[in-house]
């Protein structure tokens, strides 16, 4: 007959004390069955479920795991495990699984308590809970709030019985609370992305190029209205884009370069590329806005690929047009497909970030489609969407924590 036990040590954390019980456990040659181990704020709490051979007797393990607990200044307790009861368990093992992500500024009990009640009611069942951003001090100057990232991720076992009403509950709720929450299937692609591809104006920067232009050219009012109703779907991109490319006409080239150099990048983007480029993905900008202003920042920022609309100058004017086929919403889409094919990447390896309608297309065939800081209606129709924070929040999305990037505070 077998013994199983679950061991639990608790108490405050030191060097040695997972080594100091195993090495009871190895004197006895007991098998170790499942082991986790998590520190918060130095408090330890050490699980064991050990499997005590026929051989051994579990009271004398039990005695020594008692006096080295002690010994420690540590708690240990013990509970025995039903084999049936442990048979069960494995046989839920390679179930579907999904990763839940919140993200904030600042993390309350009510954000969690809404987030595991939402997930309880679905039949989700936590197995592990992760904090992937870094502590944040008490003392932070006055402001700093407005740029600190906060984020747990859930790691839950089960399937929804309905997935579009779940999804829908946590959009209504990261509304409602002002936060961001994220459900994804947690399978092989999530944990390998290899291509990020990015729309440009009010995505990577805090800004519509073309509405800078036009303002220069005094039809500012104009072409901010037609931008609007695009990125609201309102209007056909195509029909849109050359009313407001022709509204520029006369324009002085002079004024690209100037528009350039003053573009507001968006929160979190040179994070996120440096990050990203370290780490070998590939990444793109496809935008509807203009080759000038992205190569620009693919100058500044190291994107490895730019496709946006070339805009039409004849003796240091605008003409009014565009050259080429127009970078829309179908064609954001299709370049996507090409440059995966190109890098040898399938779709569900890759990433797509954008705010408007014409971004809708990309997001949804990329592995993990972001709507950024977006519009109502991409905000719904996107698999996931970042308001709260700046783009670095992405790297929360696909598991990274805050210590393991290039850029970030090494306190974890």
């Amino acid at each position: 007959m077998k013994e199983i036990i679950l061991l639990t040590v608790s108490g405050t954390d030191k060097p040695g004390v997972t080594s100091a019980i195993s090495a009871i456990l190895a004197q006895y040659n007991i098998s170790i069955l499942d082991i986790g181990q998590a520190v918060i704020h130095n408090t330890l709490s050490l699980g064991i479920l050990v499997e005590v051979p026929a051989a051994a007797e579990s009271s004398g393990v039990l005695r020594d795991l008692l006096f080295k607990a002690h010994e420690l200044q540590m708690t240990v307790r013990f509970e025995p495990v039903d084999e049936s009861a442990y048979e069960s368990w494995v046989g839920v093992q390679g179930k579907s699984r999904h990763i839940i992500t919140l993200l904030a500024r600042r993390i309350t009990a009510g954000h969690i308590a809404k987030v595991t009640e939402i997930a309880a009611r679905h039949d989700l069942n936590i197995d592990n809970i992760s904090r992937l951003s870094g502590r944040v001090s008490l003392n932070a100057p006055p402001g700093a709030g407005d740029r600190t990232k906060a984020c747990v991720e859930f790691s839950v076992r089960g399937v929804p019985a309905d997935n579009a009403a779940l999804r829908e509950e946590f959009l209504k709720t990261a509304s409602d609370l002002d936060v961001d929450i994220a459900f994804q299937e947690d399978n092989i692609y999530r944990r390998n992305r290899r291509l990020v591809v990015f729309d440009m104006d009010s995505t990577l920067i805090e800004a519509e190029v073309i509405d800078e232009l036009a303002k220069e050219a005094g039809v500012g009012d104009q072409v901010i209205a037609i931008t609007e109703a695009a990125m609201r779907g309102e209007l056909d991109f195509d029909e849109s884009f050359r009313r407001r490319v022709a509204l520029l006409k006369g324009l002085d080239a002079s004024v690209l370069q100037r528009i350039a150099e003053n573009l507001p990048l968006t929160e979190g983007v040179e994070e996120l590329v440096s990050n990203l480029r370290a780490l070998g993905f590939k990444t793109a900008i496809l935008s509807g806005g203009f080759n000038y202003f992205g190569r620009y920042l693919q100058q500044k920022l190291g994107f490895d690929y730019v496709y946006a609309n070339e805009l039409d100058i004849v003796d240091g004017k605008v003409t009014g047009e565009v050259k080429g086929d127009i970078v829309n919403g179908q064609r954001k889409a299709e370049l996507l497909r090409e440059i995966a094919a190109r890098e040898g990447v399938r779709l569900e390896q890759t990433i797509a970030v954008g705010d408007g309608a014409n971004d809708l297309p990309m997001l949804s065939i990329a592995g993990l489609g972001i709507a950024f800081r977006a519009k109502p209606l991409v905000r719904q129709s996107a698999k996931q969407a970042i308001s709260t924070l700046g783009l670095d929040g992405i790297l929360y999305l696909i598991g990274f924590r805050d210590r393991d990037t290039l850029m970030a505070d090494k306190k974890d």
